[in-house]
Parts: structure tokens; C-alpha cells; sequence
């Protein structure tokens, strides 16, 4: 048991958790915190997801993933109680801190975490250039290695100079099917 914190005030915090269950134990705290009446010390919990985009069977989807596997945050005055309802929520491994103190996390973080999680459409990263050797990773000409010659950022979509049968034939891709070499 944690002795009684000297610094009054809320703070979030981070709690580990069993991987994969971590929009259980959100869901399962925020009824804990409800039924056991725990509104004026514990106010938020939170699973940070971000979104990213994804190449499944030569089709772009957007996914959302979670920022810190095996964590959920939580917005709390830690007391006794508080810190007893959450660390006995099932499924909940401990507190990030030393020892049985849970240590808080910065404002400056939680702000980024923030940004990062309301981004609702996932940009492009296009981190090639014209003229870059590239080796492609997904689709019909998998394993086949070629020059950039086209970027379309907007699109996501670059078209490469592939060496089919003695000539340099131009292939559309995604952004993410190919490979800087």
C-alpha cells in the first residue's frame, strides 16, 4: 500500500497491464469507478490508439493501433482507496513508478499523446527520392527491385522503372510497397 501521497492534485498515470487487454481493463475500471463511487478521485482512463496506414493484400486500409501496448492511462488523485480500486481492477499488473509509489506522468507527454491520438487521417511518410533504388515488398512485381521515377505525395503513389524483359517498365505502387535499397 502506498503511503498517503504529500502531492495533493490530479495526475496521469500509467498502469500495466496482461497485453492485449487493454480496452478490457479500460472498460472494466471506468464500471469499477462507477459502481464503487470513485467520480471525485479517478476522472479519466485512456488507451492511446493512433491512426496508421496499412497495405493488406495490395489494398491501403487505415488501422488504428495502440501507442503503448500493455498500458493504459489513467487521470486520478492517487489516496489509499483510489489506488486500491485501480490496482485491483482485473487484469492490471501495477502501477509505472518505484516501488508501490506510482510516479506521474509529464503534462508535456500527455499533450503529445493527445496530438498523436486526434490525428484523424494518417499522413503519407514518403521517404524516397527520384532516382532512389528501391526493391518493391508487396503486389505482382514483389522482390523486383527498380528506380523512382515518379512521386505522387498527395496520392501516396510512386511509379518505378522496373527491368522487365530487357527494358524499363513503369510500375504504379503504393508508398508503402517498396523498400529504399
Amino acid at each position: 500500500m502506498p503511503k498517503q501521497q504529500t502531492q495533493q492534485g490530479k495526475n496521469w498515470y500509467a498502469l500495466h497491464t496482461y497485453s492485449g487487454y487493454e480496452d478490457a481493463v479500460a472498460k472494466n475500471l471506468k464500471q469499477r469507478i462507477e459502481s464503487l463511487g470513485m467520480e471525485d478521485k479517478i476522472f479519466d482512463v485512456l488507451v492511446p490508439k493512433e491512426k496508421k496506414i496499412k497495405i493488406k493484400n495490395g489494398k491501403r486500409k487505415t488501422v488504428e493501433e495502440k501507442i503503448y501496448p500493455g498500458y493504459v492511462l489513467v487521470e486520478m488523485i492517487v489516496t489509499d482507496d483510489s489506488w486500491y480500486v485501480v490496482r485491483n481492477t482485473p487484469r492490471v499488473t501495477g502501477f509505472i513508478g518505484a516501488g508501490t509509489v506510482p510516479v506521474p506522468i509529464s503534462l508535456k507527454e500527455i499533450e503529445i499523446l493527445k496530438k498523436r491520438t486526434s490525428v484523424k487521417e494518417p499522413e503519407f511518410k514518403i521517404d524516397v527520392v527520384i532516382d532512389d533504388m528501391v526493391k518493391i515488398t508487396d503486389g505482382p512485381f514483389k522482390d523486383f527491385e527498380g528506380k523512382v521515377s515518379e512521386i505522387d505525395k498527395e496520392r501516396g503513389k510512386i511509379k518505378v522503372l522496373v527491368n522487365m524483359f530487357g527494358r524499363d517498365t513503369p510500375v504504379e505502387l503504393d508508398s508503402l510497397q517498396i523498400k529504399k535499397l
